[in-house]
């Protein structure tokens, strides 16, 4: 067998990448097929409904149902501030005296009263949700009344695992090499805004530092699982990550522990220093896989591309892939034969297996479910 599938990581110089930006429920879409779009515009707009309040009047005023609409103090639907008076009996036999008054929990207005069960209903205003354009690009099409596709040329990093949603910013380096930390002292107040790249660990005192200082976010090879608890105040379960409430997207390439980042994604993250990226540290594991992604638009392909260099999906002889359990994980290297025979594995099941050659030149055997390719 030359050629099978196997889940993977793509590390990129030159790609094409699409993206569906896409409304939670119709709305109104805002741009144009070819409009240029930079990654905080608008491309469509849309209002979840506000919330709503059943609110028993009748009982609270004293008085009968049917009598109800006669205490309203504003008119239905008129919008109205919290703590407005929106409705008010007239007090200890019709004197005024000992006025009962209902007022607005939120923001909104009166959408409805029953004079049989004497409840009124009152809604928040209208929560509204825009979705931005999230890359430099063009728009190539419009899903009518849900979102568009913005599609641009890009150099496109996978990561492992990462929280937090989409940020945006200028890439800076701040450690000199793959096998660095980053440390409190390594972030300064200059950094607000940009987006971070280490070799090695993110430590859980550099992360908050970086959060209070007000940057976009971190990427580095790996993390601690006690600093990510930390980080977060709880353990990651198995549902999708990217929207934790913090105000700092992580993003580790390699895996959990000291792990170095590889070698080529310091390299090109470096060769870009200074460059916008856009980054999401959404993530799911299980059955329609997502991964963290750092995207760099750009609009004049590197020395040496002409054209974007097309995804490669499957496994191949000199396929670069990194091994993903023990006792190799986290280690990289090239296929160097695929043996198209089950083999008989140690735990005596048996499964199709490759032969890998890491970059330190030793060699092993490991069953094909253990790796997983990185699209060069």
């Amino acid at each position: 067998m030359g050629h099978v599938y196997t889940p993977g990581l793509k590390v990129t110089e030159y790609t094409k990448v699409s993206k569906r930006r896409i409304l939670p429920l119709k709305g109104k879409v805002l741009v144009e097929v070819g409009q240029e779009v930079a990654p905080k515009d608008v491309v469509a707009k849309t209002e979840l409904p506000g919330s709503v309040n059943q609110i028993s009047a009748s009982n609270l005023l004293g008085c009968d149902p049917e009598y109800l609409d006669s205490y309203l103090t504003v008119k239905m639907k008129q919008p109205l501030k919290k703590n407005d008076i929106f409705i008010q009996n007239k007090g200890f036999l019709g004197t005024g005296l000992f006025k009962t008054s209902l007022r607005m929990p939120f923001d909104g207005y009166v959408e409805s009263i029953s004079n049989v069960t004497g409840n009124i209903l009152v809604r928040a205003n209208p929560v509204p949700v825009e979705v931005t354009a999230y890359l430099a690009g063009k728009v190539t099409e419009i899903i009518p009344e849900e979102g568009v596709v913005v599609e641009s040329n890009a150099s496109f990093i996978q990561g492992i695992f990462g929280i937090g949603g989409e940020r945006f910013g200028p890439i800076v380096v701040v450690t000199p090499d793959p096998d660095s930390d980053i440390t409190e002292d390594l972030v300064e107040e200059s950094h607000r805004g940009k987006i971070l790249v280490c070799g090695r660990r993110i430590t859980a005192k550099a992360f908050y530092k970086a959060m209070n200082i007000g940057v976009k976010g971190i990427v580095g090879g790996g993390v601690d699982d006690r600093d990510l608890r930390e980080i977060l105040g709880m353990d990651i379960g198995v549902a999708i990550t990217g929207s934790e409430d913090i105000a700092t997207t992580l993003i580790i390439t390699e895996g959990f522990g000291n792990i170095p980042m590889a070698k080529r994604t310091f390299e090109l993250l470096k060769k870009y220093e200074g460059k916008d990226a856009s980054i999401n540290g959404a993530t799911q594991i299980r059955a329609g896989v997502i991964r963290p992604e750092i995207v760099i638009t750009q609009p004049k392909p590197p020395e040496g591309f002409t054209e974007p260099v097309e995804t490669k999906v499957g496994l191949s002889i000199g396929s670069a892939i990194r091994a993903i359990r023990a006792p190799y994980f986290g280690m990289l290297g090239k296929v160097i034969e695929l043996p198209p025979e089950l083999r008989v594995l140690e735990s005596e099941s048996k499964a199709r297996v490759l032969k890998i050659r890491f970059t330190d030149g030793t060699e092993a055997i490991i069953p094909r479910a253990n790796v997983e390719t990185i699209e060069m």
